[in-house]
């Protein structure tokens, strides 16, 4: 009698390897494109990106999350949220939407949700399908270390392919002397340039990890203000609504109205569904790397 997999559920932060995909190869000033001109090297990253992860963690359910684009509940309560963020360049935007159908052509759903971002439907599937089976998050962002725990681990994709540091509570504790939902306190403190909200001005990633190992959270710090040096104290009084502003928008929302069936995140592909997708985006050479049987 065979052995029944054990089902694990991962899922992929679709914007993080997308844009990785993209900027790994464009960098290189060659665009991969079909005869027509389209732009596919995003794509072909993505998938190589993606399949080395299938292939390493093997999960028995897969779903990608994706931004839907347009105004987040963060932009409405900081209006230069992610200001500072140029567009998208030109030869990626036709990507967006090809992915998704590369995705749904492996049998993959895409999932996104108005209002909200990538990281909020990940922490919402997350949360839910934790309850019941291993979760693994893949990514590039930092950020989703706050939604590690004990039955999900969140996979850090790394420089170079198949390169991964993989978080559990007990390895980002090791590393960093966190605990997953410090990371939300410290974001509030030392703020994110790259989201563009500020935290508390003069106070850098050192000083926010130290205070927040110290006292265990923004709430801890704020009731022992007079233990802290007359410069730490007087940063944090004068910045003090920035400072709860910036942990909101640091905190993934886990209450996000997505949903998906397990049955329809299973991961079997129709082999000659993927090759005939593969092949209109003349990427078949992807068909034999990943092992498909064509008949």
């Amino acid at each position: 009698m065979t052995e029944q997999k054990q089902q694990s559920l991962m899922l992929v932060d679709g914007m993080a390897l997308l844009f990785r995909a993209y900027f790994a190869t464009a960098s290189s000033g060659y665009i991969r494109r079909t005869k027509d001109g389209l732009p596919t090297n995003a794509i072909y990253g993505f998938i190589r990106y993606f399949w080395d992860a299938v292939q390493t963690f093997d999960p028995s359910h897969v779903v990608c999350c994706w931004d839907m684009g347009g105004q987040t509940f963060r932009g409405q309560e900081f209006a230069a949220y992610k200001g500072n963020r140029a567009d998208a360049p030109d030869e990626l935007v036709p990507q967006f939407a090809l992915i998704q159908e590369v995705m749904d052509s492996l049998g993959i759903p895409n999932i996104g949700a108005a209002g909200y971002e990538a990281d909020d439907c990940i922490g919402t599937l997350s949360r839910y399908y934790s309850q019941e089976m291993d979760v693994m998050i893949l990514s590039g962002d930092h950020d989703l270390l706050q939604l590690v725990n004990d039955r999900t681990r969140v996979i850090i994709m790394k420089k170079g392919h198949g390169n991964y540091m993989v978080y559990t509570p007990q390895s980002l504790y090791e590393e960093k002397g966190l605990r997953p939902e410090q990371i939300i306190d410290v974001k509030g403190l030392m703020g994110d340039a790259s989201d563009n909200y500020p935290g508390v001005r003069g106070i850098g990633e050192k000083t926010a990890m130290k205070l927040v190992q110290q006292y265990g959270s923004v709430e801890g710090i704020l009731a022992h203000l007079d233990e802290l040096t007359a410069s730490v104290r007087s940063k944090i009084e004068n910045d003090l609504d920035m400072l709860h502003l910036s942990r909101k928008l640091a905190e993934i929302k886990c209450d996000v109205p997505v949903a998906c069936s397990l049955d329809s995140c299973l991961l079997t592909l129709d082999h000659g569904q993927v090759a005939s997708k593969f092949e209109e985006l003349e990427m078949k050479s992807l068909c034999s790397w990943m092992g498909l049987a064509i008949v």
